[in-house]
């Protein structure tokens, strides 16, 4: 448990510290002139971005959907296989796969706040 403690920890400090060093450069970054030729590159660079992060959901959900599978087989008993041995194959599949999907789960956290901070 203390580790799974330390990680919350250190994921929030690390998310904390990418929103902080992203809203300094937003600050600093010059506002949007009023000229129509700047309104359409801002909407065409907004499609562009929104293509990106379509992307980035669609991978996200295939790995998901890949790590499921995977854990699905995995977690099945195999043919000359003692209870002890399956148990123990199963309890570290568990945190194989809980790990797996925190590491997905944050990707998807870091899209979202990358395409918040744009």
């Amino acid at each position: 448990m203390k580790i799974v403690a330390k990680k919350v920890v250190l994921y929030s400090m690390l998310g904390l510290m990418q929103v902080g060093m992203f809203s300094s450069v937003a600050a600093a970054a010059p506002g949007p002139v009023h000229s129509d030729n700047s309104q359409r590159i801002a909407y065409l660079d907004r499609d562009d971005r929104h293509d990106r992060d379509d992307d980035r959901r669609r991978r996200h959900d295939e790995r998901k959907r890949e790590e499921n599978e995977r854990h699905e087989r995995e977690m099945k008993r195999r043919p000359h296989e003692s209870d002890r041995e399956w148990r123990e194959r199963q309890e570290h599949e568990k945190e194989r796969h809980d790990k797996a999907l925190r590491e997905i789960a944050a990707l998807l956290i870091g899209i979202a706040i990358g395409s918040s901070n744009n």
